[in-house]
């Protein structure tokens, strides 16, 4: 990888110069594909990765850590993916995990190790990691469970967190007192002295606190070495893959638009950007190289944890998605809280993201209902708002107004085209299509890469 200039590049800058020409625009580049959730994640993301890493040179993390779960299923095997990029499946990719993406290093390697045995070989030759990523250490996880515990006492009410240490490993980020994969792979003296500061500054916070630094500093020195050969200047290294031979650059967003720090329902978020200005910020691509932005909804709506969820279903609906769908937390085992799809929500992550596209996933969850239910509008003191509210008071208010279809009640799980779908569901289809004013360009009917309709 070229880090300099090269002598015909130069050449041709002191030839233009001399010559008093007009430089030529720069080439933009590579143009790049995200995928982002467009609910409060859970979404089929990483089915969605999966069928476009087929063709993808890169496939980039850019934000999150191993908070996240993505399931995907090939040749009937199925791996569950938290920090691992879902590219890292295809052997011709290269899987990158961006300076904005927090490291668990025992997350990792525990990840990596586990779906090798599964049938993964070689994923840490296809995996580089950015040398600006801040890491995880566990006693931010142990502290985001004292957090939390904290929380409850104090409010009656938790923020329902993974307990991955995200927050935590963002605060410390934030606060200027993290540590990066570039520190841990320099001196590690001064390192072990930077991380002997940070647990001090933790446990002056959180008395109960117990770390033994010195063991947690030998597991780490033993992670470095295995890191090393993966670690890249993450700048760089984005850089000449945009701007180098025409490539497929794929990047995919953890979590989702309602969990996002700025955008979601906060304060039941993530601590990260999961909306498309991430992608810049998390991996050091220019807005300009941004292609199509891809945005991934559930035919209905679900939830991990707590937090305002207006199109909720606390009855027999909600449990028959529960049950069908099996809605149960990748990374946490918790069942999901579920409902009817919130059109709102997702014109609201369309505004914020501006879609090219949606892929509509698990279609086949609604086949036996007799008739579904559609959030189009929230209604505040009966009047309708034309917004989707900042304060989580008055998400808990708000009121929704619905449209009501019939069920199809039809097996669509083995449909592979558009016509294959019963008239009902096509109509389904087409109204979410109409009302969030972004065209439809996957259906999704079942778990593996091949239940995956694609529209155009």
């Amino acid at each position: 990888m070229s880090l300099t200039w090269s002598a015909k590049e130069h050449k041709n800058m002191s030839q233009t110069a001399a010559t008093g020409q007009k430089r030529s625009r720069n080439d933009a580049g590579n143009k790049v594909t995200v995928v982002l959730g467009a609910q409060w994640g859970d979404e089929g993301k990483g089915k969605v990765v999966d069928l476009l890493a087929t063709e993808a040179d890169y496939v980039c993390r850019c934000q999150g850590g191993n908070n996240a779960g993505h399931t995907v299923v090939v040749d009937g095997k199925e791996y569950d993916f938290h920090l691992l990029p879902s590219g890292i499946i295809n052997p011709k990719s290269i899987s990158l995990i961006g300076n904005g993406v927090v490291i668990h290093l025992p997350g990792l390697f525990e990840e990596g190790d586990k779906n090798d045995k599964k049938g993964l070989k070689g994923w840490e030759k296809r995996l580089i990691i950015s040398d600006r990523a801040h890491l995880v250490f566990d006693f931010h996880q142990v502290v985001d469970g004292l957090q939390e515990t904290e929380r409850q006492a104090q409010e009656g009410k938790n923020i329902g967190t993974t307990k991955k240490g995200i927050g935590p490993a963002y605060s410390s980020k934030a606060s200027r007192t993290g540590l990066r994969v570039c520190d841990l792979l320099g001196d590690f003296k001064d390192f072990s002295m930077r991380f002997k500061n940070l647990v001090h500054q933790y446990q002056s916070m959180y008395p109960a606190l117990a770390v033994d630094v010195e063991d947690q500093l030998k597991k780490l020195k033993e992670y470095a070495e295995r890191l090393r050969p993966m670690v890249r200047d993450g700048v760089y290294y984005m850089y000449e893959a945009l701007h180098g031979p025409p490539k497929k650059i794929l990047v995919e967003g953890a979590n989702a638009a309602l969990l996002d720090i700025d955008f979601g329902t906060y304060p039941f978020v993530t601590s990260s950007n999961c909306t498309v200005g991430g992608a810049c910020t998390g991996l050091g691509i220019p807005p300009l190289n941004i292609g199509d932005v891809f945005g991934v909804s559930k035919a209905y709506t679900t939830r991990v944890g707590i937090g305002a969820f207006p199109t909720e279903q606390l009855n027999a609906v909600g449990e028959l998605l529960q049950t069908r769908g099996h809605e149960v937390g990748v990374t946490t085992g918790r069942k999901r809280r579920c409902g009817w799809l919130d059109l709102v929500i997702v014109r609201y992550a369309h505004m914020i993201n501006g879609f090219t596209a949606i892929a509509l996933t698990k279609l086949d969850i609604l086949d036996v209902l007799d008739e579904i239910k559609v959030g189009v509008a929230y209604k505040l003191n009966g009047k309708r708002i034309p917004h989707f509210p900042a304060n989580m008071d008055v998400l808990q208010k708000v009121e929704v107004e619905y449209e009501t279809f019939p069920g199809w009640k039809t097996d669509t799980s083995a449909a592979r085209k558009w016509n294959d779908l019963p008239a009902k569901a096509q109509n389904y289809i087409r109204f979410i299509e109409n009302h969030i004013g972004v065209p439809i360009k996957w259906v999704g009917v079942g778990k593996s890469r091949e239940c995956m309709i694609q529209m155009f």
